[in-house]
């Protein structure tokens, strides 16, 4: 075992879409352990937009990132020394805040159990974990899907959103997906089964959009916000619930304004934001649903892989710049 941990650090606030100069790779001694304690060796790091909004100064649902500290992220693997007796060495564990390193140290609070005959590690940083889980929560307990009604899921073929539109499908609903490019407009409805898809880089998207919901919409997953949410309003149909789960397009620009409040008075609309570690007394139930959905063929895990340390950086430039394709996650 190595006494020496390789980890990524902030050294400076991104000023719009982070930069490779916004952060640094150190080696540093790996630290003993205190009783109750285990080292973590990664072998899986998953990536996510939320490491964006901590790396402002400004506090968002959490603490802001100091600088020189390492940079948030989960990871998956193997534990290697314990002074924990519940987590003996060689258990399969998935950290929530292990962060951008080869190593990291834990407790039973902070890290779960996963059982790799089940998936494989890496589907617990996506279809098995926070994203998967997001995406239930966010459907099935805030905007409560009925049979033939209209899902529009934004950010549609990312870890979240191509879960949000599958599990759409499976509870009898219309699903529309939003998307950049083509090939990824082609995936959504060929290989993940979605009604119609749209890709918003299109000039005329938001009559696109229109056609692709003749009926309107009842439920729009918001990933995304700024002119995709504004594109969004005029479709929605009396009623109809938004779930905010997030704004990637405003994580780097700060961008204001849109059509402002207006609709959501006009319309009836119920408009929740969540964030899922709210809703942790329900991943019995997920994962109970999400396993026999995917053991029984009726969900696609979508992984956009990278690999090595030295890969995270980049692969997390291309998450923030839509380019990508489902759960961004870096083999160690």
């Amino acid at each position: 075992m190595s006494t020496t941990n390789r980890r990524i650090v902030l050294i400076s606030r991104p000023q719009g879409t982070p930069q490779a100069e916004n952060f640094r790779t150190e080696v540093v001694e790996i630290p003993e352990l205190a009783e109750g304690e285990v080292l973590l060796r990664h072998s899986w790091l998953g990536l996510a937009p939320a490491a964006r909004l901590r790396m402002t100064e400004q506090a968002s649902y959490r603490e802001p990132m100091a600088l020189g500290d390492v940079v948030y992220g989960q990871a998956v693997g193997r534990v290697v020394a314990s002074k924990e007796p519940g987590l003996p060495v060689g258990t399969s564990v998935m950290s929530i805040g292990g962060g951008w390193q080869e190593y990291s140290i834990g407790n039973a609070e902070n890290l779960v159990k996963i059982d790799e005959a089940i998936a494989p590690p890496s589907v617990w940083l996506g279809a098995l974990g926070t994203s998967g889980m997001t995406a239930y929560i966010g459907l099935l307990d805030l905007g409560k899907p009925r049979v033939g009604e209209t899902v529009v899921v934004s950010a549609a073929s990312g870890g979240v959103g191509s879960n949000v539109g599958q599990i759409a499908r499976l509870k009898g609903c219309r699903v529309v997906g939003i998307a950049g490019g083509q090939e990824k407009v082609q995936h959504l409805t060929e290989v993940l089964g979605f009604d119609a898809a749209v890709d918003y880089r299109s000039p005329n998207f938001a009559e696109q959009l229109r056609v692709a919901c003749p009926s309107g919409a009842d439920i729009y997953f918001e990933n995304v916000g700024g002119a995709v949410r504004d594109a969004v309003w005029p479709v929605m149909n009396q009623g109809g619930r938004i779930v905010v789960c997030g704004l990637i397009a405003e994580y780097n620009d700060n961008r204001q304004g849109g059509p402002g409040w207006f609709p959501i008075l006009s319309k009836r609309l119920s408009i929740q934001g969540f964030i899922m570690s709210d809703h942790l007394h329900r991943q019995q139930a997920f994962l109970q649903d999400m396993r026999q959905w995917i053991r029984e063929g009726r969900i696609q895990v979508q992984e956009d892989v990278s690999e090595g340390l030295e890969s995270v950086v980049p692969a997390f430039i291309r998450l923030l710049t839509g380019k990508k394709f489902g759960k961004s996650v870096v083999k160690l």
